[in-house]
């Protein structure tokens, strides 16, 4: 029995409507899957965060950062020509050597004690008119030990900062293998996630950058400061070697003597 024309027509189009709607249903089947998960929001973390994630290395940090500022005040306000030298005391120990007067010199340098007043104070104790020119040998010697124990008690402060700019990237670097140390215990554990070596991560890297950030104004203001006091030294060896110039004789400043002997003004 041969199959009628009208039942082979009908197979073919029905099999025209499956191959059409077997794409739209699996697109259909992929809009509705659901999304893929969001990703993770980057927290934010304030300095006080990072502070207390790096543990006590950066205790000894916050120490250190003190102590730095502390010095860093000392030597703005002691290591100027201002307060080690300064231009009135220079003026007034000038006329009292020119008018050959010691005693006032060395009593306005003890009135004044600063760089400058101890280094001719010193000068003034080896004062002797029966030597040639006042014993200005001898003075230049004492000046000289003076000029050298000045230089070294300001530099003990000054020496403080570069013992800050050493110790602190120390303590950071001793912080960071630390920290390495921890997240290499977490993998020996079998704790390989990232945030199960997350912490020791972040206590490496905020201890390195906290030894930075106290290390490198430190080991600046050291520079700074030292070649300051270099200048304000040299300075203060000009002032007293014209003292003592004056006071030998080498020197003659005129007006000076009649000045120092001036009686003083009347009120």
């Amino acid at each position: 029995m041969k199959p009628r024309k009208t039942d082979a027509w009908k197979l073919l189009l029905l099999a025209l409507l499956l191959a059409a709607a077997t794409p739209d249903r699996v697109f259909s089947q992929d809009a509705a899957a659901p999304p893929p998960p969001p990703a993770g929001e980057v927290e934010t973390k304030s300095a006080l965060d990072i502070y207390k994630e790096g543990g006590w290395f950066m205790h000894v940090l916050l120490v250190c950062s003190i102590g730095t500022i502390a010095v860093v005040v000392y030597c703005f306000v002691q290591i100027t020509p201002k307060k080690m030298a300064p231009k009135s005391l220079v003026d007034r120990v000038n006329s009292a050597m020119a008018g050959k007067d010691v005693g006032t010199a060395y009593q306005i340098c003890q009135a004044t004690p600063n760089a400058y007043s101890n280094v001719v104070s010193s000068a003034l104790l080896k004062v002797n008119f029966e030597r040639d020119l006042a014993n200005k040998v001898s003075m230049v010697e004492a000046a000289a030990e003076g000029l050298d124990e000045e230089e070294h008690r300001q530099m003990v402060w000054v020496n403080y900062l570069n013992v800050f700019a050493t110790l602190a990237p120390m303590i950071g670097l001793l912080g960071t293998v630390w920290g390495m140390i921890e997240s290499f215990d977490q993998l020996a554990a079998g704790n390989a996630q990232p945030q199960d070596l997350a912490g020791g991560i972040k206590k490496a890297m905020g201890t390195t950058a906290g030894g930075l950030l106290v290390g490198i104004p430190a080991m600046f203001f050291y520079f700074f400061f030292r070649d300051k006091l270099q200048g304000v030294m040299t300075t203060i060896q000009k002032h007293a070697s014209f003292a003592i110039d004056i006071l030998s004789g080498e020197i003659r400043l005129e007006g000076a003597a009649e000045e120092s002997h001036e009686p003083p003004a009347e009120s």
